[in-house]
Order: structure tokens, then C-alpha cells, then sequence
């Protein structure tokens, strides 16, 4: 049976998703289905408008609806600490701890070979130099997943910085999120707590 062609296309766009196969992008589209007009509408509205009303920080590179974004212009933020994570949404992970005050820096990614993700195709470049041109910033905190991609991130960027710290007058740290998350986990699937001690137990790296 062939299926009507809204429906295969509708299903297609979803199989595009990361983690959608065929048969949840088929259960999504059956249920949006059986939905009212009304959700529909407001639900492809949300969608075409997500880019349009959506812009990334010059700063820090986090998704926002300004630019620079609330964090970087807060002046109760102390910009002379930068958290550098993979993904916005580890700051929202982050932000809930209510333990960390400083600013971030979002890379869009991490260093993979196997997926030809290389230093140069994510934010790197950007973050060093915003470290050369602020002689103010102490600390800089590599957030990074505790995976091999995450970690071989973290040492790419650690070998970065400490290369413009040689030129620097005023020395900056270097630290790595502390004990408390496990091997291979993702800031945005850990709890708060966990977060927490990660962030008071960061350490020299």
C-alpha cells in the first residue's frame, strides 16, 4: 500500500532527526495526524520560525534572541571565567546548578575523526582568541563530555591556550570539570547536584 504523499514526506523529514527511525518517525506523523488543525498550525509555525527568530551570541556563540546574548551583556556575570562547552543546551544544565557565575563559550561540537569534525569546523579558533585579546580572563573551564571525543577536545584546547599563555602578562588556569560525572555522560542528561560537585571539584589540567 502506498501511503499518501503528505504523509511519506512528512515521515522522511523526520527520519532526518538524530535517534528517529523509521518506525518512530512513522508513529510521529500518525499521531500528528489525529491532532487538531490548531496544534498543526502553531507546531509548523514554531518550526519555520525557529531560525528566523533565533541568532547566535558574536561572544559566546549561544543560541539567543539577541545579540550579544543576556549572559554576556549581565553585568553580575564575571567575565573573567569562561566555561567552554559542546552544546547551548549544557548551559541550560549549568545555569540550573545556580553554582557557577562566570561566562561560556559554546563550541557546536566536538573533535571527531570518524564523522570529519575537525579543530577547524567547530568554535576553537574563536575561543583562543577571545583569550589573546582579554588580558582579564583567570579561568578557563573545559566542560567538555568526559567521552573520547569530549576528552580529546579537551586536550586539543588545552595544548591551544596554554601556547597564548606563554604570551600573556597575566597567566590565566586552566581547569577541567571535577569528579562527579561518569565516563562517556553528557552535561545535558546530568543532574543538578552532579553538576555541582563537578564544577567545586574542577581542577588544574
Amino acid at each position: 500500500m502506498r501511503l499518501p504523499k503528505a504523509i511519506e514526506r512528512l515521515i522522511n523529514s523526520f527520519e532526518q532527526l538524530p535517534g528517529i527511525g523509521p518506525k518512530t518517525a512513522a508513529r510521529l506523523t500518525f499521531y500528528l495526524l489525529h491532532t487538531p488543525q490548531t496544534f498543526l498550525d502553531n507546531f509548523g509555525e514554531a518550526v519555520g520560525n525557529l531560525k528566523k527568530n533565533t541568532v547566535e551570541c558574536s561572544v559566546c556563540h549561544n543560541v539567543s534572541e539577541t545579540d550579544p546574548c543576556l549572559i554576556c551583556v549581565d553585568s553580575n556575570r564575571d567575565k573573567r571565567i569562561i566555561c567552554v562547552v559542546e552544546q547551548p543546551l549544557d548551559i541550560l544544565s549549568i545555569e540550573k546548578t545556580n553554582q557557577y557565575r562566570g561566562v561560556y563559550h559554546v563550541l557546536h561540537g566536538v573533535i571527531n575523526p570518524l564523522q570529519n569534525v575537525s579543530p577547524e569546523e567547530i568554535k576553537i579558533g574563536e575561543l583562543i582568541i577571545r583569550v589573546r585579546d582579554d588580558e582579564q580572563i583567570l579561568e578557563v573551564i573545559l566542560a567538555t563530555g568526559s567521552g573520547m571525543e569530549g576528552e580529546a577536545t579537551a586536550m586539543y584546547i588545552k595544548k591551544r591556550l596554554e601556547e597564548k599563555n606563554e604570551k600573556r602578562q597575566t597567566k590565566f588556569r586552566i581547569t577541567r570539570m571535577g569528579q562527579g560525572l561518569p565516563v562517556g555522560a553528557d552535561l545535558e542528561y546530568a543532574d543538578e547536584m552532579t553538576l555541582r560537585r563537578a564544577l567545586e571539584g574542577r581542577r588544574e589540567f
